[in-house]
């Protein structure tokens, strides 16, 4: 049985080494950038303005990252001009609304719920619901520029994480493109920035 003298050397052997960890740990966190938690452009689904909805749900259905060695799906599409400069962004919920047939468009929310209603007669649903996955296909079709989402906010490679968390937190953003030398570089996201906070927190 351990008694307090050996807890105390228990103590006094153990607290260093974790002291030590937390500071390496600080250290890190100190000089971290934007640049350090960005994933590369070249690993970022990204498309020109004049692809369809359909391309940018291939692009975005086929691509994986894998960030400090965990896997996780890109929620984003970066769209740029033929110059390479970036115009906008396509969101998943975007390419969705985007799919939305046009007949459907001037519905008010209590109506669509009445067209979607499972409990209708099946003999009219099928046709209804029939006609809605041939109208989805259609509008797959649009260009991805009608869809788009302006950006607003970017950060710099250099800028410090701290300063990336101010920024995402203030626009409500969980992605934010990472500029160098006027060029977009790469993008930074709340969830790689999150597990780099962890690295010192926890």
């Amino acid at each position: 049985m351990m008694n307090n003298d050996d807890n105390a050397k228990s103590d006094r052997s153990v607290g260093p080494n974790m002291h030590d960890i937390i500071k390496e740990r600080s250290k890190m966190i100190e000089s971290t950038k934007a640049g350090d938690v960005m994933v590369p452009l070249e690993k970022y689904p990204h498309i020109p303005y004049w692809f369809t909805i359909r391309q940018a749900m291939a692009e975005l259905a086929h691509s994986s990252l894998k960030v400090m060695g965990r896997q996780s799906l890109p929620r984003f599409v970066l769209v740029f001009d033929e110059k390479y400069r970036l115009m906008g962004v396509v969101r998943r919920r975007d390419l969705l609304r985007g799919l939305e047939p046009e007949f459907l468009l001037d519905k008010s929310v209590e109506e669509r719920r009445k067209l979607f209603d499972h409990r209708r007669d099946p003999v009219e649903l099928k046709p209804f619901i029939d006609k809605v996955i041939d109208a989805t296909k259609e509008r797959a079709d649009r260009k991805v520029s009608e869809i788009m989402q302006p950006i607003d906010w970017t950060v710099d490679y250099n800028d410090h994480i701290f300063q990336v968390i101010y920024d995402m937190n203030v626009n409500e953003v969980s992605m934010l493109p990472v500029m160098q030398d006027g060029h977009v570089v790469g993008v930074v996201r709340s969830v790689d920035v999150f597990y780099d906070i962890c690295s010192f927190i926890l």
